[in-house]
């Protein structure tokens, strides 16, 4: 069995009650999400705070949390994750800027899918950004949080959505366009887009 399937498999046993299911999914579940925390973390500036273990370990708190979720398998479980992660990274990036007011507030979190992001992001006005797009397009906003913070494939982005694969392209696509100019035209995030 693969190990995709077995966090399926074993997402199902949580559903329907199984003692012990969910204490056998946290190793299956763990290196993947550790993953995704270390390609967030190796990008942020030095001496940031947050470790990918403790992000890992925060994520999963609020997932066995998820007490009411009837879960729909892997990709499911993983735009749930990086939802918890956006949180996550939100509210400490808000903490920590709060603590140093005026000081350098970047901070690096370009995944390789959002590699057309090149310079530094911070991570509140990404939030904010995102909140405004999903004002206008919820969709898209969404596939953004999937992709980016839950590091899903187009494929798992579409079944998590119930959308087509070549819908979650093109909403990526536009999404990322809109992110980059909106992002760039943010207060200290570069030069205003040409208009």
């Amino acid at each position: 069995m693969t190990e995709r399937s077995e966090v399926t498999r074993l997402l199902s046993a949580i559903n329907d009650g199984e003692s012990g299911a969910r204490e056998a999914l946290v190793p299956v579940v763990y290196a993947e999400l550790r993953v995704l925390a270390e390609s967030y973390m190796r990008k942020e500036r030095p001496g940031h705070t947050l470790q990918p273990t403790a992000l890992v370990n925060e994520a999963w708190m609020k997932l066995a949390d998820q007490t009411r979720v009837e879960w729909k398998g892997r990709a499911h479980f993983f735009g749930i994750a990086a939802q918890a992660m956006r949180r996550i990274l939100v509210d400490h990036h808000r903490r920590r800027t709060a603590a140093r007011r005026g000081r350098d507030k970047a901070v690096t979190l370009i995944d390789d899918a959002a590699a057309t992001f090149a310079d530094p992001l911070d991570f509140i006005a990404l939030d904010e950004a995102l909140d405004e797009l999903a004002a206008m397009d919820p969709r898209a906003a969404r596939i953004v949080e999937l992709r980016f913070f839950g590091g899903l494939s187009v494929e798992e982005t579409a079944e998590v959505l119930d959308i087509s694969a070549p819908t979650v392209k093109r909403d990526w696509r536009t999404a990322k366009a809109w992110l980059y100019q909106r992002l760039d035209a943010a207060p200290g995030t570069g030069d205003d887009p040409p208009g």
